[in-house]
């Protein structure tokens, strides 16, 4: 009798047990499922990726329909530290050119922000076509990193730097207020790609792509149904003329100053140019970027200071011209008023002083810029 109970009690404890590691089980996977999503999402971002299709920028050209910038391709490698699970690290650093050090260093600072270990990041910038071809044989042993191609500028003329201005990565204020932008975009820092910004950067769209578990990417989310397509920016003409413009700046070469013509009849402005100058494919980017512009910056000569638009300088001699048109339009003179010079103003002490010349008129007062008359 006592055998039969305690085989009772004892099938019941098993029983029990096993009961309990059902309920267990069963309340487990509730949460899983049910409460807890992030596991639905990690499995959900393996599979699916959404990417960002940046539009090139639009090209800038002359009055002439001459191209002053263009675009050309570059490849930035991107990195969701979520996901960096079993990634070859020794073979990425040797492709670019980087030390294990650096490598867990860029990981760091990808994770610092709030969120970040699940946001996309730049992990290198602006890589070369050899690079990418390189990096792409090898993707699938770098989980958690993709290649986002875009666009940097390129200047076929290395001309109106100042004018044209260029780009750079948006700054962390410039992201938080603007939703366009996210870190690592590229915005027009000055000349006329900030000044016509919206126009010239197009309209980025998005690309979802699915990927097996070697992180290759297989095709597009339901044939691309809902993708966005990105939209390219507008075309820029300016008025300059890029001939009188590059030869305006050979006339300024190892010189210190500005050089503006304008067209008398409609205002437009046909060069600009501010001595020394720099060449603006010095900025597009890369791994030399900081370096050229940090030279730049801490040049004597200041190259980056705009002269034609920024500097203060006296009007000079200019200024007669604006003198005798005013005065002949209030009757005062005609091309014939006769004044003479002494050498000088003989009422202000022969100030402003004057080169040795006799009486002349107003056609030859331009033509000896004579300081006399204009005192008159």
């Amino acid at each position: 009798m006592n055998n039969n109970a305690q085989l009772a009690d004892r099938k019941f404890i098993i029983g029990g047990f096993f009961v309990l590691v059902v309920i267990i089980y069963i309340i487990r996977l509730f949460y899983l499922q049910v409460i807890d999503k992030s596991y639905e999402a990690s499995a959900r971002n393996n599979a699916l990726q959404t990417l960002t299709e940046y539009p090139p920028r639009g090209f800038i050209y002359d009055r002439n329909g001459k191209l002053l910038v263009i675009n050309e391709a570059s490849y930035d490698l991107m990195v969701t530290p979520k996901l960096v699970k079993g990634c070859d690290t020794m073979a990425l650093c040797e492709i670019l050119e980087i030390t294990k050090e650096e490598f867990l260093k860029r990981i760091k600072k990808a994770c610092q922000a709030p969120n970040s270990p699940r946001k996309q990041s730049i992990f290198e910038k602006q890589m070369s076509s050899a690079t990418n071809a390189r990096l792409q044989e090898k993707l699938y042993r770098f989980n958690g990193f993709y290649v986002q191609s875009r666009t940097v500028r390129k200047y076929p003329r290395p001309i109106a730097a100042h004018l044209l201005g260029y780009i750079g990565e948006v700054s962390k204020e410039k992201a938080e207020k603007d939703s366009y932008y996210k870190e690592g975009d590229y915005i027009g820092i000055s000349g006329m790609e900030r000044s016509y910004e919206e126009a010239l950067r197009g309209k980025k769209g998005t690309r979802i792509v699915v990927k097996d578990v070697h992180n290759k990417e297989v095709g597009r989310y339901m044939n691309g149904k809902y993708d966005t397509a990105a939209v390219t920016g507008k075309p820029l003409y300016c008025t300059i003329d890029a001939s009188l413009q590059e030869y305006g700046e050979r006339l300024m070469k190892g010189k210190k100053g500005a050089l503006v013509a304008i067209e008398p009849s409609t205002g437009e402005i046909l060069c600009l140019i501010s001595a020394p100058g720099y060449d603006p494919n010095l900025l597009v980017g890369g791994k030399e970027r900081n370096k050229n512009f940090a030279k730049l910056v801490y040049d004597s000569t200041l190259p980056l200071f705009n002269r034609a638009i920024q500097a203060e300088y006296p009007p000079g001699s200019t200024f007669k011209l604006i003198d005798a048109l005013i005065a002949q339009n209030d009757g005062l003179i005609n091309r014939s008023t006769m004044y003479p010079c002494a050498r000088g103003y003989p009422p202000m002490g022969g100030k402003p002083k004057c080169h040795p010349h006799g009486p002349v008129d107003l056609v030859n007062s331009v033509a000896q810029s004579c300081n006399s008359y204009y005192s008159y």
